[in-house]
């Protein structure tokens, strides 16, 4: 009996989808930008003008919010929303599941005629009691103290999102215990913006320089995959863990390089354009989309926010790109590593400190030897990475994330810094005692006078390095294409103050022994680098050269997520945060606590889904094609048939049956033994136990798949998923 999967059952939507009524037209970016979202500029029109100066001294000198401006806020924004066709709107948040979560109420109000009219109050606006009592706590919030708090942020705007059958106003909010613990992502976050800002703000007035705040800014890529959506319901683990747990590799993957920036297909092209516009209307300044390495993978990348703001769009980005795919029947894949043996995705998250007005601290400038301003935020960022490796390779530690770094197609688990050659040089001349000078790019000639003489980089790029100089921001490239940037760039915002606390003390104990700045701040700036030096790396970070190296220069090697999270609850980190007033120790050690446990359900889920289909489906078919092979060769025997093939066939494909049988039983009692009682417990026994456990059970599965007929075989193929468009 073989299989009712059709290999192709669906071209035709392809076909129907990419030609019909979907396609998108024209899109007039200058008209629709940001028309669904309430931005300051919008704000400031329809506010009085006293309730506008005192709304932007909340948003932008951190004055405290009074409630006669937010009744105001409250009614414009009402307004503007039921205009747009708004009839409920919700406080929108970041609980610490890594999704956003929202729950919606009506602006309709009953009144004491039987009618009712449209409200919506300061009150309301500030301040929302979602209960919310099922998210993860880590223990800051028993099941019995149930009420959590939802706070307005008005640093980032309100905005509307739109469905067939109505619209709902989106107010970004933090989101808070009853006792005031930090039950989000955002929380954090601002407070690791405000850290930053008090310590770069004292840096800028020991160099004499005026501003009235301090930001980091980022862009974060967004790498992922787009798969017919016929295929993704014929594979139970895609449907429960985002990846593949099974799948040979296919004859022809991405060994030409030839999908790499290739021409986008009609199909993806028109789900761009779409997402793209949906964006647009939300103010998310998108600017890059492109193939990437894989079959079926894809990119998008936004110009630079405010780390805030970017946050916020960066999650809209995720769930724009989801809700679109399933419009032209696909579906969007974030996981870090959906096909086995292809590049995974990652969010690789550009990060960089501007003063308000604009002025970007680590713009090098044409001479970076002598730009003493710049020389020292960069000193600052070496020493924090340097410093405080460990927590930022716990910021990216997640299951997903275990698939991709240290292969090579993603940075290394070990944390370096990359600064070109320009740089490299700079900073070595000032380890020796003074930089006196900077290597020239110069130009480059490309050997025919039809073709532009270019003007050449002091140094290139590196994309084996986790966090590289990329010109006038850092990349961080090991952040995972399904997380949430908050948390590595509440991370580095607070390591990069950090360094600069100490290197604005150690200037200023220097500034009261020697009245000379520049020769204060040279003596400060060797310090540092002769400590930090170490963490710099210009080379090949997927070489095995390189793990010795790295251990030679005492740089850690947290291989894995079991490795990588208990660096996040050390002392050094604890008083690090609680220093900043970024989060206290109950707050970190509640996110240790919600990321062990998320480690052990992803893998658990994992397991089963393992065993199920192992069990259910593959076994089953490779049962049915061994009885078809049995049947024919006890025909061939009355026919005096040659069967010798076939029974070399047979022969095969019962060991690696038997081999799959015993390799799942192993995995059946590995999940039953759940390793203990905490989640911590659970969570060893799960890396040490079920993984290996599941791979022996694919390796056997994989094999079968290149055995068993192509009508028997349950799964659609990765020469299925990755080439239909």
């Amino acid at each position: 009996m073989s299989s009712s999967f059709k290999r192709f059952d669906s071209l035709a939507a392809v076909k129907e989808t990419s030609n019909g009524s979907t396609i998108v037209k024209p899109i007039d970016i200058v008209r629709i930008f940001g028309e669904n979202t309430l931005d300051m500029s919008k704000l400031k029109d329809r506010l009085p003008k006293p309730v506008w100066k005192e709304l932007k001294k909340t948003i932008t000198e951190n004055e405290p919010l009074n409630q006669d401006v937010a009744d105001s806020v409250a009614s414009i924004m009402k307004d503007w929303a039921t205009e747009r066709g708004a009839t409920h709107y919700t406080h929108w948040f970041q609980p610490l599941t890594g999704f956003t979560a929202e729950k919606h109420d009506s602006f309709i109000t009953p009144n004491q005629g039987g009618g009712a009219i449209a409200e919506f109050s300061g009150k309301e606006l500030i301040q929302g009691e979602p209960d919310a009592s099922s998210f993860p706590s880590g223990g800051l919030r028993p099941t019995f103290e149930a009420r959590g708090y939802t706070a307005w942020d008005p640093t980032s705007p309100a905005f509307i999102v739109e469905n067939e059958n109505g619209s709902t106003l989106c107010i970004p909010t933090a989101f808070a215990s009853w006792k005031g613990d930090a039950l989000d992502y955002k929380t954090p976050l601002l407070r690791s913006v405000e850290a930053l800002n008090e310590q770069g703000l004292r840096a800028l007035k020991l160099f004499d320089i005026d501003a009235k705040r301090i930001v980091s800014t980022v862009g974060a890529e967004q790498e992922y995959f787009l798969l017919d959506k016929e295929f993704y319901y014929r594979r139970p683990d895609l449907m429960t863990s985002g990846r593949t747990l099974f799948g040979a590799v296919p004859p022809k993957g991405q060994e030409l390089d030839d999908h790499y920036f290739g021409s986008i297909h009609d199909r993806v092209i028109n789900y761009m354009l779409e997402v793209e516009k949906e964006l647009y209307r939300l103010g998310v300044p998108v600017k890059t989309r492109h193939n990437e390495v894989a079959p079926g993978q894809y990119e998008i990348a936004p110009i630079f926010e405010t780390a805030n703001l970017a946050a916020d769009h960066q999650q809209l980005t995720m769930i724009t790109l989801r809700r679109i795919a399933n419009k032209y029947d696909l579906v969007c894949l974030m996981h870090e590593k959906p096909f086995a043996g292809l590049n995974g995705s990652g969010k690789h998250t550009n990060w960089s400190v501007s003063t308000s007005d604009g002025k970007n601290l680590m713009d090098p400038g044409d001479t970076p030897h002598s730009n003493m301003l710049f020389l020292f935020f960069c000193s600052a960022v070496i020493r924090a990475v340097y410093k405080h490796q460990d927590l930022l390779r716990a910021a990216i530690a997640t299951a997903g994330n275990d698939h991709r770094l240290g292969a090579n197609e993603a940075p290394p688990a070990i944390i370096s810094i990359f600064l070109g050659d320009q740089l490299d040089d700079i900073f070595n001349q000032i380890k020796e005692g003074q930089a006196k000078s900077s290597k020239e790019g110069g130009l480059l000639g490309l050997g025919t006078p039809v073709l532009p003489v270019l003007p050449k980089h002091a140094g290139d790029r590196n994309r084996t390095s986790p966090f590289a100089f990329t010109g006038n921001k850092f990349e961080f490239r090991a952040v995972g294409s399904a997380q949430t940037i908050s948390l590595p760039v509440t991370c580095l915002n607070t390591i990069m103050a950090d360094a600069l606390d100490e290197m604005c003390g150690m200037l200023e104990a220097e500034l009261k022994k020697d009245a000379d700045f520049e020769k204060s701040l040279g003596k400060v700036l060797t310090s540092v680098i002769k400590e930090s030096h170490a963490v710099l790396f210009n080379g090949d970070g997927y070489s095995d050269e390189w793990q010795v190296e790295a251990a030679k220069r005492g740089l850690l090697n947290l291989k894995t997520t079991m490795d990588a999270l208990p660096e996040l609850i050390n002392e050094k980190n604890v008083t690090l945060f609680e220093k900043y007033k970024v989060l206290s120790k109950p707050e970190l050690e509640a996110r240790f606590e919600i990321f062990i446990d998320q480690y052990f359900k992803t893998i658990n889920i994992e397991g089963e889904t393992t065993a199920y289909i192992a069990k259910a489906m593959i076994v089953p078919s490779a049962i049915r094609y061994l009885n078809e092979l049995a049947a024919y060769l006890d025909r061939g025997g009355k026919l005096s048939l040659s069967t010798k093939g076939s029974e070399r066939l047979a022969k095969e494909l019962s060991a690696v049956l038997d081999e799959l049988i015993d390799a799942l039983d192993e995995l059946v009692a590995q999940n039953a033994e759940l390793g203990g009682d905490t989640e911590l417990e659970k969570a060893k026994h799960v890396h040490a136990n079920v993984i290996p456990a599941m791979i022996k059970v694919r390796t056997a599965a994989d094999k079968l798949e290149n055995i068993v007929a192509d009508d028997y075989w349950p799964l659609p193929t990765y020469r299925d998923m990755l080439f239909v468009k």
